[in-house]
């Protein structure tokens, strides 16, 4: 009876510590508009299998946009969000903080362009004025880039009306319907817009050189982000998502376009894949190798923001507050 007994209880023993070994840390992740190019880390990570291999069970939201994504950090109903730098200033400008904690994008990669009917009327960013741009909402990142360039040109950031347009084929759609004068948007949207003859490109932060030409400076793209309440008590959650997206940049820079769109479902390709591997290999030097934190981006992006962003022109806060290098320095050192 005794050693059935211990049997028993060497059994219930083992199968609760392979129990706690298996166990995964669940992660809610916001993101407004996966499939596109701009995000491609996040679905890189997701597809290799990276966040379980980290430990992790993420449960990825795809909200409408950028903004949305703010409001479910804020909100709760996510845990990390994907988006632009710029947002962790403004929400610190706002008192709400939020702190990017990766920057996988050493540039934005967003583009602003001109309906062909219309292009014969730009010649610089004066001609922005008066025009119907489409974002992909009102206050997105795609937003912010079309004001600063009609800031910087000596117009008011609202001498355009800006109508969202969404993320991924919505935007496409609404420049094939002529809705709008012109747009802003990333890949593959913007590679196949220009494909089918709808659009004159006539900024583009897909390069460092075209980076610098909108913004003088190297202004940062995508980032992950989380409010310093949660980081402060899941440190150890974060770490392994930031270590789990390293791991997705390190792959991402050593395979080619051809083989990222293998590893993508077939509805990110929008129906012609020629098309997205096209923008894929446009698109892919403005990924980070690693994650850290590129040197004079974050003064960059305030000194921008500051331009026509009344909110954080007026705030005093910390800048180096808007951002925490720690995990993805550790994640890249391997620690």
């Amino acid at each position: 009876m005794k050693r059935t007994m211990c049997a028993l209880a060497a059994v219930a023993l083992a199968a609760m510590f392979a129990n706690c070994a298996t166990a995964q840390e669940k992660v809610r992740i916001a993101v407004g508009g996966k499939s596109a190019v701009y995000y491609l880390p996040l679905s890189v990570a997701e597809r290799l299998g990276a966040f379980k291999d980290a430990g992790l069970d993420v449960e990825i939201s795809d909200v409408s946009s950028g903004g949305r994504t703010l409001q479910s950090i804020v909100g709760g109903s996510a845990e990390i969000g994907i988006g632009n730098f710029d947002h962790a200033i403004q929400m610190q400008a706002k008192n709400q903080p939020v702190v990017a904690l990766l920057q996988y994008g050493r540039y934005p990669g967003f583009v602003l362009a001109v309906m062909t009917g219309k292009a014969h009327l730009y010649k610089s960013p004066k001609d922005l004025k008066g025009m119907k741009i489409g974002v992909t909402s009102p206050g997105s990142s795609t937003h912010f880039m079309a004001a600063y360039m009609m800031v910087r040109a000596g117009l008011k950031a609202d001498d355009a009306s800006f109508i969202g347009t969404g993320a991924t084929s919505t935007a496409v759609a609404a420049a094939r319907r002529a809705e709008i004068d012109a747009i802003v948007s990333s890949d593959p949207m913007m590679t196949m817009m220009e494909s089918e003859k709808l659009v004159k490109i006539v900024a583009d932060t897909r390069t460092a050189d075209g980076n610098k030409a909108v913004y003088g400076g190297p202004f940062p793209g995508g980032v992950i982000y989380a409010t310093p309440a949660y980081i402060e008590k899941n440190q150890q959650t974060v770490q392994k998502v930031v270590s789990a997206f390293v791991n997705s940049l390190k792959w991402l820079a050593s395979h080619s376009a051809e083989d990222i769109a293998k590893l993508m479902p077939e509805e990110y390709a929008l129906g012609n894949l020629p098309i997205y591997i096209k923008a894929l290999s446009i698109s892919k030097p403005m990924y980070s190798p690693d994650g850290h934190f590129e040197p004079g981006a974050v003064g960059t992006a305030y000194a921008v923001l500051k331009q026509f962003d009344p909110a954080v022109a007026n705030a005093t806060f910390d800048l180096s507050k808007t951002y925490n290098d720690t995990f993805v320095k550790k994640a890249i050192s391997g620690r």
